[in-house]
C-alpha cells in the first residue's frame, strides 16, 4: 500500500528514534559519572558527584514519547503485531471488507484516546501541571507527545481505511493482505 504521508509518518519515526538515542545517551552519561565516582573515591578522592537528577523520570517521558511517536512508522512499515491467521484464509471480497471492519474498529479506538489527550492536555496547561520527580517537568511537553503520535496514528489509520474502502467498494476480488498485514 501507498501511504501519501509517508514522510510525515517518517518524521514521527524519526523523533522517537531521537527520544531513544537521548534514553541512551542520558543512561551512559550517569554511568560513565558514577564510574568517574567510583574511580576518585578508588584512589583516595572525594566523590565527584557525577549525576543526573531525575534521570528515571526523564527516561520515562523520554520512552513514552518514544512509544506514541514511533506508532504511525511501525504501522506504515507493517511492524505492529497483527494476527491474519483467520482473515489470510478468508476469500478476497470477505477479507476486504473484514480488514476495512478492523481498521474501523483501530481507528474509533485511536480517535477516542486523541480526544481524550487532547483534554488532559488542556487541563494541564490550564492549571501549569508539572511532574512530581526531582526535576519539575511540565506535563505538557510529554502530553504534547503522546497527542502527536496519536494523530500521527490515526492518519495512518485513516490513509489506510480510505483505500482499503476503495479497494472493497471498486475491486474487492483482488485484495491481498501480505505477511507483514499490508495491502
Amino acid at each position: 500500500m501507498t501511504y501519501r504521508l509517508r514522510a510525515l509518518y517518517n518524521l514521527g519515526g524519526y523523533l522517537a528514534a531521537l527520544c531513544l538515542i537521548l534514553i541512551c545517551t542520558l543512561i551512559t552519561a550517569q554511568i560513565l559519572g558514577r564510574i568517574i565516582d567510583r574511580i576518585a573515591t578508588g584512589i583516595g578522592g572525594d566523590r565527584i558527584g557525577l549525576a543526573i537528577p531525575g534521570l528515571s523520570q526523564i527516561s520515562g517521558f523520554l520512552l513514552v514519547g518514544a512509544s506514541f511517536l514511533g506508532l504511525a512508522y511501525t504501522f506504515v512499515h507493517g511492524g505492529h503485531i497483527r494476527v491474519t491467521l483467520l482473515i489470510g484464509r478468508l476469500p478476497p471480497t470477505p477479507r476486504a471488507f473484514v480488514e476495512l471492519f478492523c481498521l474501523s474498529i483501530a481507528l474509533v479506538l485511536g480517535l477516542y484516546l486523541g480526544w481524550y489527550l487532547y483534554w488532559l492536555l488542556a487541563d494541564s496547561i490550564a492549571f501549569n501541571e508539572t511532574s512530581y520527580g526531582l526535576v519539575n517537568i511540565p506535563l505538557w511537553i510529554p502530553q504534547s507527545a503522546m497527542l502527536s503520535g496519536i494523530a500521527l496514528f490515526c492518519l495512518a489509520l485513516a490513509e489506510a481505511w480510505l483505500a482499503t474502502l476503495m479497494t472493497a467498494v471498486t475491486r474487492p476480488s483482488t485484495f491481498t493482505i501480505d505477511d507483514s498485514g499490508q495491502q
